[in-house]
């Protein structure tokens, strides 16, 4: 039986860009960052409190896993902001709201309250979207 998930990827368009944004801008820290071979690096990140989660920034390019087509495809759906990625927790939005707004973090309106608990929708440098929440 599946125990938890360890690792997740989120499609980046610069590694060297999407580290800045998630360890400048979220606070978040780095987990593994090493060379993978040639034009290859290993990137993850995570939120501080969440240590056993390894987020891995990986870029879109073709090689391994796409096609010059598919990763241009990819590449145009990221910068289009037809992506969204997942759910971040925060114990205090109004406050997280302020300080990433403060640290250039783009969201697409201010927090609101939902049936689930209040929201705000963020952009990562990539075009990614993300729900910030507090239940």
């Amino acid at each position: 039986m599946i125990s938890k998930l360890s690792h997740i990827s989120i499609y980046v368009l610069d590694q060297d860009s999407a580290y800045d944004f998630y360890i400048n801008k979220l606070g978040f820290e780095v987990r593994t960052d090493a060379p993978m071979g040639p034009d290859m690096r290993w990137l993850t990140v995570g939120p501080k409190d969440q240590p056993d989660l390894e987020i891995i920034l990986a870029p879109v390019k073709a090689g391994m896993m796409f096609t010059e087509e598919t990763a241009e495809m990819m590449k145009t759906l990221l910068a289009k902001g037809a992506m969204g990625a997942g759910v971040f927790e925060t114990h205090d939005i109004m406050a997280t709201y302020k300080e990433l707004t403060a640290k250039g973090v783009k969201f697409k309106g201010e927090p609101k309250v939902q049936p689930y608990g209040i929201e705000a929708i963020f952009v990562d440098d990539s075009g990614n979207w993300f729900s910030l929440g507090q239940k």
